[in-house]
């Protein structure tokens, strides 16, 4: 099939030229230049928008955009000008709400003018890159009215007239206020900030400046503060209510900058008011305020927690080292545990729980915890008073909180180990004499200290635990025996040499009725345990005695087995020296002199006469049998005089006791780290050695010296043959 012919159409000219109105142009634009007159004099109801419309998209039509552009700027301008000779003319108060008024005028008749010129809008100055209609009217409004001569600096003087009334208390206008400035906003936001807000804030910090100065000179620092927040609080509200949003943070920079920054050492430091003495006297408020606007400045909280730090350091350093307070270590601690709990409230509560305060609150409890070489020896004394007396009767969470404290203590010591030697030895005296409050307390105790230092810590400490059960086993295996019924009534705890702090030194005679029993039991025990020796620590053990006295009165004693020793002598004397009851029963003469002491010098429970009568004993006395003592309880304990801490001599004793412990575990980090390194020099491995063991103590690095000689010695390691401060591993 073959395809139909297609049709060609040609498009052609006209023949002839069209030929337009030479007056057409002016004549239109006359048509709508009366139409803008009429608008902008409010007589707008009786135009057609629609024949409005189409002439001037005719306008554009046949090319005379840029007449009715032109005509339009020229226009507008005329009558910006005479609006603006009718804003100048206002006087007073009504000089803002006439400018208000042309100005919502303006934007009306804008509108409408936008409208009618859609067309020439979208074509015309899309295409020959103009400034819209609306913009075009901003654009006109900013220049003759904002910007001209007589109005411009009047409208700022007038603006930043009311600020400063309202600042000192008067009511404005704030609607008015707001219309202004968001007219200022609406030109764009280069005019708020030139023609409004830069002022605005240069006037804010001069008023800021001078206030702040009188605030400071006539208020205390609680006052001063008060009187910041408020401000601060004023002027964000003044934000909220008729300026621009971004502004809040620029006026609230200006208000920190004067009324916080510029004082904050004065303030924190001032006499009787200031951060110390608000800390001092628990202003929790004051605290929490002061916080919260310091915070808004660069460095603020940095000058807090500085003035806080140095004044916990001086009060801790006092506390630490007045030698009135250690006279009482139990007192000692509960006043660390009262100063921590102190600052932990007003942290928690003022300061936000804020971790760089927390921080530097631990960092000044270790700096004066450690200033006092007994803070270690004092903290066990405190766990030993809580955990024989102090926590009888007390809940179990009540426990936990008071452990919970003492571990928050005990992590600020840098001498871990030397707490562990008198916790060790304090330990050991609750154990042996039934006096703990609760075993489980004593365990929940251990278990938070193997978890803080690990297994090593407390290896020891359970096995004494264990040794105390095994005992209990073994004692009752004791007493199924026929022999042990005959005579005194014996209970023997077998303790692990190594794991106890035992005396290898303690020495007494023991009584002769006493002696038999315990070579019963020492036979027993060899019988049922190959390959063990026995050794009887007579400091550590008590003894329950029935004594007569005159007129038949009759007590149980309970008495340590050095007193229950010398009382035994009375039976076969009547009166003896000192030189006598120390022959006798052999007694190391300290722990005589205390027995002696506890038996003939402590009031209510003197059994013993000593001549002369004396607080102290000396190796002149001579001691008689008190045979008018007298109690209204039939058990009397006779606590042996003891001091609660360490004598002098104890003191050195139990130093060098750690140190010696110190030195093989110094050893072992050293060969530990060589081992791993094969070759290192003598600074990184006292830098190594103190990184490894201060989880426990600090190590001297003096001893660290030592030590390596030491190991040198004994071949464990070499000096580098060239380089003398290199040590080599020798495997």
């Amino acid at each position: 099939m073959s395809r139909p012919k297609e049709k060609i159409f040609k498009i052609e000219p006209f023949k002839h030229k069209v030929e337009m109105d030479p007056r057409y142009p002016e004549r239109t634009w006359k048509l709508l230049e009366d139409a803008i007159h009429q608008i902008y004099n409010h007589n707008a109801s009786n135009l057609s928008f629609e024949e409005l419309y189409r002439s001037a998209y005719n306008m554009v039509l046949h090319k005379y955009g840029d007449k009715l552009y032109n005509g339009l700027v020229n226009t507008m301008t005329e009558h910006l000008r005479e609006i603006g000779r009718l804003i100048e003319a206002a006087q007073g108060g009504l000089f803002l709400e006439e400018l208000n008024s042309k100005w919502m005028e303006h934007n009306k008749a804008l509108q409408m003018i936008r409208d009618i010129l859609m067309y020439m809008d979208r074509t015309y100055v899309a295409n020959f890159n103009k400034t819209p209609v609306h913009e075009l009217g901003l654009n006109l409004w900013r220049d003759n009215i904002v910007r001209s001569l007589k109005i411009r600096d009047r409208l700022l003087d007038t603006l930043l007239d009311l600020v400063h009334r309202e600042r000192t208390g008067e009511v404005i206008n704030r609607g008015l206020m707001r219309n202004i400035t968001k007219m200022l906003m609406d030109l764009g936001s280069a005019v708020y900030q030139e023609e409004f807000e830069r002022p605005f804030l240069d006037a804010a910090a001069d008023f800021y400046k001078l206030e702040s100065q009188q605030f400071i000179e006539t208020s205390d620092c609680a006052d001063y503060l008060k009187k910041a927040e408020r401000r601060l609080n004023e002027e964000i509200e003044r934000v909220s209510h008729y300026l621009d949003a971004k502004s809040e943070s620029k006026i609230t920079a200006v208000v920190e900058k004067e009324m916080i920054f510029n004082h904050m050492k004065l303030l924190v430091e001032m006499e009787n008011s200031g951060l110390v003495s608000m800390l001092t006297d628990d202003k929790y408020n004051d605290l929490a305020r002061m916080y919260t606007l310091f915070r808004r400045v660069s460095t603020g909280l940095a000058t807090i927690r500085d003035v806080m730090s140095a004044h916990l350091r001086e009060t801790g350093r006092q506390l630490v080292m007045d030698p009135e307070r250690q006279k009482d270590p139990v007192e000692f601690v509960q006043r660390l545990l009262d100063e921590k709990d102190k600052y932990d409230k007003i942290i928690n509560s003022s300061f936000n729980n804020d971790k760089t305060f927390q921080n530097a609150l631990n960092s000044a409890f270790e700096y004066f915890i450690n200033l006092n070489v007994r803070s270690p020896e004092f903290i066990s004394l405190f766990v030993d008073d809580k955990l024989r007396k102090g926590l009888k009767g007390v809940s179990e969470e009540d426990v936990e909180t008071v452990l919970d404290k003492v571990m928050m203590l005990f992590r600020y010591l840098q001498e871990k180990d030397v707490f562990e030697k008198y916790y060790k030895q304090h330990l050991a005296k609750r154990l042996l004499s039934g006096r703990t409050v609760s075993d489980d307390a004593e365990r929940s105790l251990i278990v938070k200290l193997k978890t803080e230092c690990g297994y090593q810590f407390t290896s020891k400490l359970e096995g004494m635990f264990t040794d105390m059960k095994t005992s209990r086993d073994t004692m009752q295996g004791f007493n199924t025996g026929g022999d042990s019924n005959e005579g005194p009534a014996l209970a023997v705890q077998v303790l692990t040499t190594g794991s106890w702090p035992t005396q290898s030194g303690a020495r007494c005679n023991l009584p002769t009725e006493i002696l038999s029993i315990c070579d019963k039991f020492k036979a027993y025990y060899l019988s049922t345990h190959t390959g063990r020796r026995l050794t009887w620590q007579t400091n550590m053990g008590t003894a329950d005695l029935k004594a007569t006295f005159a007129n038949g009165q009759k007590h149980e004693l309970n008495v340590s087995t050095y007193q229950m020793c010398i009382l035994m002598l009375f039976n076969q004397a009547d009166s003896l020296s000192y030189k006598d009851v120390e022959q006798a029963t052999d007694i190391p003469s300290l722990d005589l002199k205390r027995s002696l002491q506890s038996l003939a010098c402590v009031k209510g429970k003197n059994l013993l006469r000593k001549e002369p009568m004396s607080k102290d004993i000396s190796e002149e006395d001579v001691f008689t049998f008190n045979d008018r003592f007298a109690s209204k309880f039939y058990k009397v304990k006779i606590s042996t005089v003891v001091a609660q801490k360490e004598s002098e001599p104890e003191k050195v004793e139990t130093r060098q006791k750690v140190e010696e412990d110190r030195k093989p575990q110094i050893e072992a980090a050293i060969v530990r780290i060589l081992k791993a390194r094969r070759v290192l020099d003598h600074n990184n491995i006292v830098s190594e050695v103190t990184k490894q063991l201060q989880a426990r103590f600090l190590p001297n690095p003096v001893v660290i010296k030592k030590r390596i000689e030491s190991l040198i010695e004994r071949e464990f390691l070499e000096r580098d043959k060239v380089d003398r401060k290199l040590y080599r591993y020798l495997a």
